[in-house]
């Protein structure tokens, strides 16, 4: 064999197809022969030429595994010592690399079965060889090594890794120096002991010194190895980095700011900047990195690119993201320096950089909100005054800006409406159909969170929405139709008028069925859906049919978006219909369900480079060792059509059960099945749906199975699956809304279901919560890289919130016997009252005090020392928020708090007096004060000094915006009156006029104003006609309504 496998080899490199082919039909059929082994490592060893050796050694890589336990003892010797002389002895570095693959096949077999205990030593050897190409070759074997035999390595990882450290110092050899960095970056990947990984630390000013070298020398792949350790170091938990963060950082910013440099190179360093701010945030502020940082990245914004280039490689996008994640995770030291940054560059003479000012602003808007918040005159001053910038680009992104500070700086930049819309509303008529485009984004982001503000602009709005409906191109129809839906939601029933004509247009759309036409049927169902959420009911239900066909057809036309987007619509008509829906349920639930169980279509980018195979191009010959030749995954990228689509359809089975409730019974149960998988499933975006129909699910079981034998059995088993879920993930999901989502639910269980429903589970959901306030679940975990200050630790508002509010829900669900529990929970909660924590913390602590105090009653009282001083203070805070929290939990606390609470009467009246002048500019702090005061007099009125205090308290009434005070209010002045308290009588006139603003209020309850109604009577049995002058001072309508609640006698 080993004569004519030498002439096909040959022949198998020659230039010829027709020759290759022929050497290469039987190469396939000697290699069946377990003597093919041999034959080749004799080649390998003695033939003439390196391509003959290389190709050898390429086919034993291929075949070796199947024959390895059919080869005889003595074979298999012969292969090893062979396979060393070759890494040994052999000249060309091809061939020596080829060689070292075998090994680390055959090393997978031989080394576990204890039949190649030498090779370890004799590459130790090696590596300290003088000779430049042994050290090469260990190196390239210790890093194939790992994938098939790294558990070998484990009694040797010390001495392995100061050889590694030195090798990367070797003074003589680059090519050393560089597989080193190659061998290292592979036992990164391979170790996953925290201890073992921690010595990597050390390595990073040689493997900085390496990368440097290549860049230097142009070889850029190879420098690129550096980030790719950099990753691993990054996303481990360990504390890997410390204060080499530094050098790290420096040396990302000096190749990102090289524009000589390949893109890639740029893009993978300033990738580790961004992996930085997002897993080790707290190293690049305690380093004091973020400045720098900052500025290199907001002028790479003004970087000019080849649009042809790889978008996603191009530096002003990337370091867009940058900004993106450091303001996400680090607002308050982000913010200052990028709104100095646009500021100064918004009058720069170069466009380029007048568009990276007015990106850099839309950029932080989600992560620095409430910094922009508060800067909002200025900031619009440089966006707005951009939108009529003579560049088209920098008017495109000051339109980009607009629309993200519309979907992220609400509820305070509805209220620059008056400068912005008109801004908008000219931009939409802009030359260019890119500007237009943003334009329209940013109307249809704004116009969304409005309300009646936007009446005065409806008719100008809706007659260009139309024209460009009916004369824009597609992409340009898309954006318009979300601007009309914002409108839609915004104007409500003001709406009807342009209804008729919106949906007449939307039905040329919705049977559109070329592949270019599919997103805009697309956005036309979602426009049908929410024109009818605008509209109702009455209006929509004659003419839905044609439309509901459509969207089921749209079905058949294999285009994902379209599917997410028509599972919306489905959703919003069973919101509009309720129970009238079910009709439509056999024909919408099995859509959702094919959606909800598609496959994920993980789209996987496979590295299957082998550089012996792509010199010779011989593929032809399998491979025996599968697991050797599975390529390396380098990416994942998940196609998000088909996610954003099962999100979509989970929402959709909830939406359906909580609207349709009985008559989804015969769905629950598959529906419910879906649900739990998808509550684990790998993306937030489905759990979080799944974590919200879930509830709604368990709602419609209730329903459905009311009066049946086995209901009450079923819907505990829904529950107590239900329940397990939502602790689970409290403590273990890694994302935060998702948490906060099951935080709700579960509050809106107990306020649902009864305190008895949720008893079995009491314990654990504390233990959760306790886990939560003390910030220490997944979603929560911080890196341990470097000192996090407890006191400056940024967390979701929104999952706060959300936990906080779990206490007021078991307080309301148990009374007094929330007191055991509540004990466990205040010391975690007050944490956030620290004077060092923002000031949104301290309100929700406050405000959560506040509501436990009001449900759970006297326990209450044992805590008034430790918070009074708190909410006292919180009384004279400059956020009008937290000054009307604390209004509410002072008399909250006042009512419940029985003799504990009397010594800070005085303080409590002295702290809300100036709540009730003119100096106070929010009347709902002004109400919550007024509610106060009534809680104070109806426990305690002898401790009032009511001569004084009802004046002031009258003076303010009656209430203006919080009316849920209406109740503690008037019935403290009723109960006054009715008890013919001498001080309150003193002040009929004052009384007459308020009672009046009630009587005719459209807002308050007739139980408010049959409270009135008594007092009132009550005054007339007292005075008689001498009321008459005051009832004669009011107008006819008040005099009215004042007599229509008076109990007739």
């Amino acid at each position: 064999m080993a004569q004519s496998l030498e002439l096909l080899l040959i022949q198998f490199l020659m230039p010829d197809n027709d020759a290759r082919r022929q050497a290469e039909d039987q190469i396939k059929r000697l290699a069946k022969d377990p003597q093919v082994v041999p034959s080749l490592i004799h080649h390998l060893r003695t033939a003439k030429t390196p391509n003959v050796r290389q190709l050898a050694a390429v086919l034993l890589r291929k075949k070796i595994t199947g024959h390895w336990a059919k080869l005889s003892p003595q074979h298999r010797q012969l292969v090893k010592q062979s396979l060393i002389e070759s890494i040994t002895m052999e000249h060309s570095p091809p061939v020596r690399r080829a060689s070292a693959n075998v090994i680390s096949i055959v090393a997978k077999y031989a080394v576990p079965a204890g039949e190649w205990s030498d090779l370890l030593p004799y590459l130790f050897q090696c590596s300290q060889s003088a000779q430049e190409d042994h050290r090469e070759v260990a190196l390239i074997l210790f890093s194939s090594l790992t994938e098939t035999i790294g558990n070998s390595f484990q009694p040797y990882f010390a001495n392995l890794q100061s050889l590694l450290l030195k090798c990367l110092q070797d003074e003589t050899s680059n090519r050393v120096r560089v597989a080193a960095l190659k061998a290292v970056g592979s036992f990164l990947e391979f170790t996953h002991d925290e201890a073992e990984v921690i010595k990597f630390r050390e390595f990073i000013p040689s493997i900085l010194n390496v990368s440097r070298q290549c860049l230097a020398s142009g070889d850029e792949d190879v420098a690129v190895l550096a980030f790719e350790i950099f990753d691993e170091l990054i996303e481990s938990p360990a504390p890997l980095l410390g204060d080499s963060v530094k050098a790290i950082v420096q040396f990302s910013l000096e190749v990102c700011s090289s524009p000589t440099l390949e893109s890639n190179t740029r893009h993978q360093a300033i990738q580790i900047i961004s992996w930085l701010a997002k897993y080790k945030a707290n190293s690049l502020k305690k380093y004091k990195l973020v400045t720098p940082i900052l500025q290199v990245m907001c002028p790479l914004l003004a970087e000019s690119t080849d649009r042809n280039e790889d978008d996603d490689l191009a530096p002003d996008r990337a370091a867009a993201e940058v900004i993106d994640t450091m303001a996400l995770n680090l607002s308050k030291h982000v913010f200052p320096p990028v709104l100095e940054f646009a500021s100064l560059s918004s009058q720069s003479p170069n466009g380029k950089f007048r568009e990276a000012s007015v990106t850099s602003l839309g950029v932080i808007s989600e992560g620095c909100l409430e910094l922009m918040k508060n800067k909002l005159e200025p900031i619009l001053h440089i966006v707005l005054g951009s939108l009529r910038d003579p560049e088209q680009m920098v008017r495109g992104a000051a339109s980009f800006a607009l629309g993200q500070f519309a979907e992220y700086l609400q509820p305070e930049i509805v209220s620059h409406y008056e400068s912005v819309l008109p801004c908008i509303l000219n931009a939409v008529e802009d030359v260019s159909d890119e500007v237009k485009e943003k334009s329209y984004y940013a109307l249809a982001a704004f116009c969304e969170n409005m309300g009646e503000e936007i009446l005065p602009f409806l008719d100008p709005l809706m007659g260009k929405l139309l024209g460009a409906l009916q004369s824009s191109p597609r992409n340009l129809q898309e954006t318009c139709m979300s601007a009309i839906g914002s409108v839609a939601s915004a104007a409500e029933q003001a709406f009807v008028p342009y209804a008729e004509r919106v949906l007449e247009l939307m039905k040329v759309f919705m049977v559109l069925t070329n592949d270019e036409d599919l997103l805009s049927r697309a956005r036309a169902t979602e426009l049908v859906g929410i024109v009818a959420m605008s509209v109702g009911r009455t209006r929509m239900e004659p003419v839905l049919p044609p439309f509901i066909e459509a969207a089921i057809s749209g079905f058949g036309l294999e285009f994902s978006e379209l599917r997410e987007y028509t599972h919306g619509f489905f959703s919003n008509i069973a919101e509009i219909l309720d129970e009238g829906f079910a009709q439509y349920l056999p024909h919408v639930v099995p859509l959702a369900f094919n959606s909800c169980n598609l496959d994920d279509g993980s789209a996987v980018d496979i590295d299957d480079s082998d550089e012996d195979e792509n010199v010779h191009g011989f593929g032809g010959v399998s491979s025996d060792d599968e697991a050797h030749d599975e390529p390396r995954v380098r990416n994942i990228s998940i196609r998000t059509g088909v996610l954003d689509e099962k999100a979509a359809a989970t929402q959709a089975l909830g939406l359906f059960a909580l609207h349709t409730k009985g008559s989804y019974a015969p769905y629950l149960e598959e529906s419910f099945k879906i649900l739990v998988r998808h509550s684990s499933y790998f993306h937030e975006d489905v759990r979080l749906q799944a974590i919200i129909s879930l509830k709604y699910i368990l709602i419609a079981t209730q329903a459905a199975l009311q009066g049946h034998n086995e209901g009450m059995t079923k819907t505990k088993e829904v529950l107590d699956t239900v329940m397990k879920i939502y602790i689970k993930t409290m403590i273990e999901d890694d994302d935060k809304e998702v948490v906060a989502q099951a935080c709700m639910a579960v509050a809106d269980i107990v306020k649902d279901f009864g305190y008895m429903a949720v008893e079995p589970y009491i314990t654990q959901l504390v233990e959760a919560t306790v886990v939560l306030l003390r910030e220490q679940s997944a979603c929560q975990l911080v890196e341990s890289d470097s000192e996090v200050d407890d006191d400056d630790t940024e967390h979701d508002e929104v999952l706060m919130d959300a936990v906080s509010d779990l206490l007021p829900a078991f307080a309301k669900a148990m009374g007094s016997h929330f007191a055991p529990i509540f004990s466990k929970l205040f010391e975690p909660l007050m944490k956030f009252a620290k004077a060092s924590r923002p000031s949104q913390d301290r309100t929700m602590v406050v405000a959560t005090l506040a509501e436990v105090a009001q449900h759970m009653g006297a326990p209450i009282g044992g805590y008034i020392d430790t918070v009074m001083s708190l909410v006292l203070k919180e009384l004279a805070s400059a956020d009008a928020t937290n000054r009307r929290n604390a209004a509410f939990c002072v008399g909250e606390l006042c009512k419940n708090g029985g003799d504990a609470a009397l010594k800070y009467y005085g303080d409590a009246l002295r702290g809300l007096y100036p709540l009730f002048g003119e100096a106070e500019p929010d009347n709902a702090v002004r109400d919550n004060a007024a509610g106060a005061v009534a809680r104070m007099i109806m426990v305690h009125p002898e401790t009032i000094p009511l001569n004084q205090v009802l004046p002031v308290f009258l003076k303010v009434l009656p209430l203006k915006e919080d009316h849920e005070e209406s109740m503690a209010v008037y019935s403290c002045i009723c109960n006054l009156v009715l008890s013919s308290n001498s001080q309150i009588l003193s002040l009929v006139p004052e009384l007459v006029n308020v009672f009046a603003q009630v009587a005719m209020s459209p807002v308050e309850t007739p139980e408010v104003k049959a409270h009135v109604g008594k007092a009132f009577s009550h005054l007339i049995s007292i005075y008689g006609h001498q009321m008459q002058p005051l009832l004669s001072n009011l107008s006819p309508a008040h005099a009215n309504a004042l007599a229509a609640i008076a109990p007739q006698s």
